[in-house]
């Protein structure tokens, strides 16, 4: 068995089709085929359950690739291990929830250090950003936590301020239960904290509109739609400028914590090292806020 043979199949498992992994890799759709069965020939078992518009792994296939993940991630740590030098290059995979106001000061510190590093940003909510981290998907993520996963460490980025959101400067608690409330998709940080409050005092919203980005939330919201929950750096100027209006809610329900998490057993780069200690230093100074 060979590592290729491995890449080949994460590469299939992940797209569902041959002809799409084919183009990743820049093979001929023959060669990934071949290199498929070969595999399922050495493992004397089926991997995939195939159907008309692709193929999808069986539970051997599910095994095989959570496998294949962590040998991977080994072997590519090992390299980079080889690799590093005192002076951080490559590529840095980051995940962030697209509130996190410090970001682009620690990002700007960051580049203008180390220019010859690419960071890659991938945005999404606390839970599917912390499962990249643990199956190695990402070098890092700036999650709302604390994150209790024996896998995971971390480090506090900042703390803040949740408010409600809406279109009005007055409101009552009786609109969420009138008003569509405006949040992210589920494992949402924000939206974890607004629901353990309505829970406590017994509210039912009217009606829940899901969004996978900032700016279509806070549009909606400036349109009149509904309400959201925010950071309230995050909605500061457009508050401000009165597009929006801000609303207080009790503690302990209105305290945010921003981490930046990382998977405990990974091999840190120094690329990763030197940009955990750019969180650190500009946490410890009072940069981030």
């Amino acid at each position: 068995m060979e590592l290729n043979d491995l890449r080949i199949f994460q590469t299939v498992a992940v797209h569902g089709s041959i002809s799409r992994a084919a183009l990743e890799l820049n093979y001929v759709q023959s060669n990934v085929t071949a290199r498929i069965k070969l595999l399922e020939k050495e493992l004397r078992t089926p991997l995939f359950y195939r159907h008309k518009r692709g193929m999808i792994l069986n539970p051997e296939g599910k095994r095989l690739l959570m496998h294949t993940r962590e040998i991977l991630s080994g072997v590519d740590a090992m390299l980079r291990s080889f690799e590093d030098t005192s002076s951080p290059s490559g590529t840095l995979e980051i995940g962030i929830v697209e509130t996190v106001n410090a970001l682009p000061g620690i990002l700007s510190a960051y580049y203008s250090k180390y220019p010859q590093v690419e960071l890659s940003l991938k945005a999404g909510v606390t839970e599917q950003l912390l499962q990249h981290v643990v199956d190695m998907k990402l070098d890092g993520a700036f999650v709302s936590g604390p994150i209790r996963h024996p896998l995971i460490e971390q480090v506090e980025v900042m703390q803040e301020q949740l408010v409600l959101v809406s279109k009005s400067p007055n409101f009552t608690i009786e609109e969420l239960t009138q008003r569509p409330l405006l949040l992210y998709n589920k494992g949402c940080g924000y939206r974890e904290k607004l629901e353990s409050w309505m829970k406590a005092e017994g509210i039912i919203p009217k009606h829940i509109m899901e969004f996978g980005t900032f700016g279509t939330i806070i549009g909606s919201v400036a349109a009149g739609i509904g309400i959201t929950i925010f950071p309230e750096s995050s909605v500061t100027d457009l508050a401000v400028g009165g597009t929006v209006y801000c609303h207080r809610i009790p503690e302990p329900f209105r305290e945010i914590t921003t981490i930046f998490i990382r998977r405990r057993d990974a091999y840190v780069t120094s690329t990763l090292q030197c940009f955990m200690d750019e969180i650190v230093a500009r946490s410890t100074s009072g940069h981030v806020r």
